[in-house]
């Protein structure tokens, strides 16, 4: 049997479960330089000075352009486009009919007409195939991710953080900037150009992520690195930015909830078997032969507040029906300093070891979902465990039923697969293990939880 499509590629093994615990995929990656200086003072600048991320490579640009541009994205998006105009952003959050998440992604309103949809691939697959489906007038232009892309990219992105990142964009641009609203665009002066920029402030501080076309990279690159050069501003790496989404609490990486149904039979059929979501993996200590047990609702991931009922949406039923029913709550776990020192100092054993903590950012597969629990009984999944500097410690995001949710409470984490792992290479021999983990708030930054938004 020819194996053409995801659809395909499930039948073939018989269970998508199967097909994601053992995919060779690790994690989403970040395809710039790991370290600029080190990761560890990379860390420390964007809550304690400046830093700049450069944004350009990872994520797939889905520029949409027609008539219905609102109408498409008002027909996928949990959130209100009530208030679409030009230089406003949005989280996009979409949904399939039964109210799982399929992407979490922000959408750059650049024009009445035309919005740029910004995150991993998945997201641009299901808004192409839903527009394709629903016969929106609209068109594409696609720019996938350097890791896809055999040109070059269409534009850069670059994101200024930090507590002294608004004194280095206003010596930018010459001046003062008018302070735009949190999420909001306009533009400022760089190197002779004027640079579109969106603002806000993932280190609690106000920050502007700036955008335009790749022949200026270099320039506006440099620009930013002299201007920042009196503040100390770093340039981080991959090893850095991997590990920042915990700090401010988003959750990177839900499993796109598409592997099963039959409705969403013919969106599996659409896409290729060489798609991002037939080759990503799924990774942890949270084992269940049923992918559904991997699905989260917008409720979940703590976007409840995000979701409103203005507006007609695929999944719009589902979640007017999940609304009242308990669901999980997004929480930061601190693990126990002596539980892992006791993985690091397994792997001077001859014999069984513990799974390896890539330090700074132990993300071995695209999804990792740890199984937490508390008094033996499970109460949710953790994600993405890091290292940062600013916390001196270990640290992963969770998703727990409410009665362990609460700020210091105290939870177990199993960490390893079982079995001595799975098919994926990363995976090396280990047995499991357990880390004690206390409860902490989500973001776990206290300037972030704060000001964010103000």
């Amino acid at each position: 049997m020819a194996i053409e499509t995801l659809e395909d590629k499930i039948n073939a093994i018989g269970n998508p479960v199967d097909m994601l615990r053992n995919a060779a995929a690790g994690p989403y990656q970040f395809p710039i330089t790991p370290e600029f200086s080190n990761w560890r003072d990379e860390q420390e600048a964007w809550r304690n000075g400046a830093v700049l991320f450069d944004q350009s490579f990872h994520m797939t640009d889905l520029y949409v352009e027609g008539p219905d541009t609102r109408k498409l994205c008002e027909h996928l998006a949990v959130n209100s486009m009530a208030n679409w105009r030009r230089d406003v952003a949005k989280q996009f959050v979409h949904c399939t009919p039964d109210g799982y998440v399929v992407g979490d992604a922000i959408i750059f309103i650049l024009e009445e007409d035309k919005a740029n949809i910004v995150n991993k691939p998945s997201n641009a697959n299901w808004v192409t195939y839903q527009a394709g489906k629903e016969g929106f007038d609209v068109s594409f232009d696609l720019d996938m991710r350097a890791l896809d892309n055999k040109g070059r990219r269409k534009g850069y992105r670059f994101e200024v953080q930090g507590p002294d990142a608004w004194s280095i964009l206003e010596k930018l641009n010459g001046g003062p900037i008018e302070q735009f609203k949190f999420f909001r665009m306009g533009e400022i002066n760089v190197a002779g150009r004027r640079v579109r920029a969106l603002r806000h402030g993932m280190a609690g501080a106000v920050g502007l992520e700036l955008f335009g076309p790749f022949d200026d990279y270099d320039r506006i690159r440099d620009a930013i690195l002299e201007a920042g050069r009196e503040y100390g501003i770093r340039a981080a790496g991959s090893k850095t930015y991997a590990t920042v989404a915990h700090e401010s609490g988003w959750f990177p990486s839900p499993l796109p909830a598409i592997y099963s149904g039959g409705d969403l039979a013919d969106y599996r059929q659409w896409l290729p078997a060489t798609s991002f979501e037939a080759n990503l993996s799924l990774g942890g200590s949270l084992v269940s032969d049923n992918v559904e047990d991997y699905y989260l609702t917008p409720y979940d991931l703590g976007y409840g507040h995000i979701v409103k009922f203005d507006h007609d949406f695929i999944g719009r039923e589902a979640l007017e029906e999940k609304k009242d029913r308990p669901h999980k709550h997004k929480v930061t776990l601190r693990w126990n300093k002596d539980d892992v020192l006791k993985v690091f100092a397994s792997m001077f054993n001859e014999g069984d070891r513990y799974k390896f903590l890539d330090i700074p950012a132990s993300h071995y597969a695209t999804c990792p979902y740890d199984l937490v629990t508390r008094d033996g009984k499970p109460v949710g999944l953790s994600h993405y465990p890091v290292y940062t500097s600013n916390v001196a410690g270990w640290i992963s995001l969770a998703l727990l039923d409410e009665e362990a949710a609460a700020p210091g409470t105290e939870v177990s984490l199993t960490w390893g697969e079982p079995d001595g792992g799975t098919g994926k290479p990363a995976v090396e021999r280990h047995v499991q293990t357990e880390i004690a983990c206390t409860v902490e708030p989500c973001p776990i930054s206290i300037t972030a939880r704060e000001t964010y938004r103000k």
